[in-house]
């Protein structure tokens, strides 16, 4: 044996650490990153939607009930946690129930999108043919407009109501879920279980509903997931540009609207309900993301 062999012998020896470790190491921080980003999204979201959800049971003045002596109190004064505005009315109450109409519209507006793009993502992803093409050009012609514009067009010619603005709303966001379903679909249909259906005898359209849906219904819900916050800020931007639900509806875009003009002398008007927005799509995106990127655990068997 040489002297370099005996002064480092750790130099000769093959490392310990294999490849199959360094991707359990990767998975494993990939999976707490993800968990992170649940639990952060899971309490930002649960932290704006649960008291929205019991803002009927909490101890809060009405939403619209006016007291001109309090007109524009900051914060934390006389019993107001978020302050009142500028015709005396308490901001918690009119944030939180105006939340229940945005989001009883964002999440309406995402189960009509939802099934939407995903019934017809599938057929033109499964089908092909003219079916694809006639889709395809759909979401092309679609994706071609200005969102804004064409939803306040829309609004426009048949008014301001909530059901109008959840269909509109859900017209804009069903290419999303379309898109990610055709390719989805795609993909699932070169699979052996689907050739194997078909061998059966099994006509395509039970192999679709049956064997290639219930297989792409977990990412695809993910987007439509996400796109619940894009549903919540399109409303809020509509109700801003007075588009929105009119009173006596107080929608989240409608609050920022009327505290416009005292954002310099009362921030809170504004502010509040912007932080409120953002937390609520700032938790719902981590939420998003951290299902997305969540790697399902792969069962081990003894002795592995």
């Amino acid at each position: 044996m040489s002297t370099a062999q005996l002064t480092h012998p750790a130099e000769n020896r093959p490392s310990a650490v294999t490849a199959r470790d360094l991707a359990r190491a990767t998975a494993t921080r990939r999976e707490r990153t993800a968990r992170v980003k649940m639990w952060a999204g899971g309490a930002c979201t649960a932290l704006v939607v649960l008291p929205i959800l019991l803002a009927n049971l909490l101890p809060l003045p009405g939403a619209d009930a006016q007291n001109l002596a309090e007109r524009r109190l900051p914060p934390l004064t006389d019993g107001h946690l978020f302050g009142t505005d500028q015709l005396g009315r308490d901001l918690l109450s009119r944030i939180l129930h105006g939340g229940q109409v945005s989001l009883a519209i964002g999440v309406l507006a995402i189960l009509v999108s939802g099934l939407l793009g995903l019934a017809a993502g599938a057929a033109a992803g499964y089908f092909g043919g003219w079916v694809d093409a006639v889709i395809s050009r759909l979401l092309e012609a679609q994706l071609a407009l200005p969102l804004l514009m064409m939803l306040l067009l829309v609004v426009a010619l048949f008014g301001p109501s909530i059901t109008v603005i959840t269909c509109v709303i859900a017209v804009a966001q069903w290419p999303e879920v379309a898109r990610l379903t055709r390719s989805l679909v795609l993909v699932e249909r070169e699979k052996p279980y689907v050739a194997a259906a078909r061998v059966l005898g099994q006509p395509g359209r039970a192999v679709l509903v049956r064997h290639v849906i219930p297989n792409i219904v977990r990412p695809a819900g993910l987007v439509v997931l996400l796109l619940l916050a894009q549903a919540v800020l399109l409303e809020s931007a509509l109700s801003f540009l007075g588009a929105g639900p009119q009173r006596p509806f107080a929608t989240w875009g409608r609050i920022i609207s009327d505290g416009q003009d005292y954002l310099t002398t009362s921030w809170w008007l504004v502010t509040l309900p912007g932080l409120v927005i953002a937390l609520l799509v700032v938790g719902v995106n981590l939420l998003g993301d951290g299902l997305r990127d969540r790697a399902p655990r792969r069962r081990t068997t003894k002795g592995a």
